[in-house]
């Protein structure tokens, strides 16, 4: 009698399924699909752990991103955008130009963040920056690992530093080599990359968003925010790239397992932006300019949300836009537990 291995039975299974995703291989998008919430299949007799599932993601996420990593590599880089994970566990953006290397939050602890980096065929020598956004653990739990992985200055603003003292290790201050204070409204540099800091409403000490500019590309970062203020509109035009956050769905939230204190917390104005929110924001002309190559969809909720419902949210609200000012770029949805494919501006 032949044994089989869950990985040997669920790649022998697969190959008639089609496609899931338009462009990609049918065992890959069958395998995002599965972790991203579709029931679990039982595969000659196995059930695949949640860990097995996500290890078997992202080592095939990585033979599928080795092409795109070897065409990256042959030129030069205007800004590279590589976000490894987004969501409730943990968010990790990388910035790359030729010069200049920034992490934006460091949500993943080191062997974790190894990892994903593995995974998109990158590997980080040295670190010009780490940007924290808010004090909020799925942000700057892995920042001491960070911090003693790569000896990089820290951004931050004050508020943000001394929350992160309360409830960081002691380690964390051991390890800090420099600090850099910001705030909101400021613009600075670090390496060739133009930094802009903006206020966010959110539930945090001193909660901030960026935008990044270099090399004629703008890029936009912007998650953790319970509404879509009007100045954070302005600074979000004009970007290449946008990660916007859309984090729940309403229906979903409303039914779901969390308590009502914390669905309180969500829904309120220091919350988390909804996809009913983004697809307003979207749909509407004066807010957003759809001048974006990519459209990312970020820090999604694993309980309260699911990619399919956020990204069939967005496209309605694209749709409803006036066909002169349609969007004609990229819309994407970031994972939390397989990394994007780095995006080239």
């Amino acid at each position: 009698m032949s044994h089989y291995s869950p990985l040997s039975c669920l790649a022998r299974s697969l190959p008639h399924h089609p496609p899931l995703f338009p462009g990609s291989p049918p065992l890959v998008t069958f395998l995002i699909a599965l972790w991203a919430g579709l029931p679990h299949f039982l595969l000659c007799g196995h059930r695949l752990t949640r860990p097995q599932r996500s290890a078997i993601i992202l080592k095939i996420r990585s033979l599928q991103l080795r092409a795109k990593a070897r065409e990256y590599s042959g030129g030069a880089i205007g800004l590279r955008v590589s976000i490894l994970a987004s969501g409730s566990s943990g968010n990790i953006p990388l910035l790359e130009t030729e010069r200049t290397r920034l992490l934006v939050d460091a949500g993943l602890g080191k062997r974790e963040t190894l990892a994903r980096l593995a995974a998109v065929e990158k590997t980080v020598e040295r670190l010009d920056g780490i940007l924290i956004t808010h004090e909020h653990t799925d942000h700057c739990n892995g920042l001491p690992q960070m911090l003693g992985l790569w000896k990089a200055p820290l951004y931050v603003t004050e508020p943000t530093l001394d929350a992160m003292q309360c409830i960081l290790p002691e380690t964390f201050g051991k390890r800090l080599r420099g600090v850099e204070t910001i705030h909101a409204g400021q613009h600075f540099a670090v390496g060739d990359i133009d930094v802009h800091a903006f206020a966010i409403p959110h539930d945090a000490a001193d909660p901030i968003a960026f935008t990044f500019r270099t090399n004629g590309a703008k890029l936009a970062i912007v998650t953790d925010l319970g509404y879509m203020p009007a100045l954070a509109k302005v600074h979000l035009r004009g970007a290449d790239c946008l990660v916007l956050e859309s984090n729940h769905d309403l229906d979903m939230l409303k039914v779901g397992p969390y308590p009502w204190v914390v669905k309180q917390r969500i829904l309120s104005r220091t919350g988390h932006l909804s996809n009913h929110a983004v697809s307003e924001y979207l749909s509407d002309p004066d807010g957003f300019d759809a001048m974006a190559r990519y459209l990312v969809l970020a820090h999604l909720s694993e309980e309260n949300n699911n990619p399919f419902t956020a990204e069939i949210s967005a496209q309605e609200a694209l749709s409803r836009r006036p066909a002169e000012c349609a969007f004609r770029g990229e819309l994407l949805v970031a994972s939390q537990h397989v990394p994007l494919q780095p995006l080239e501006l």
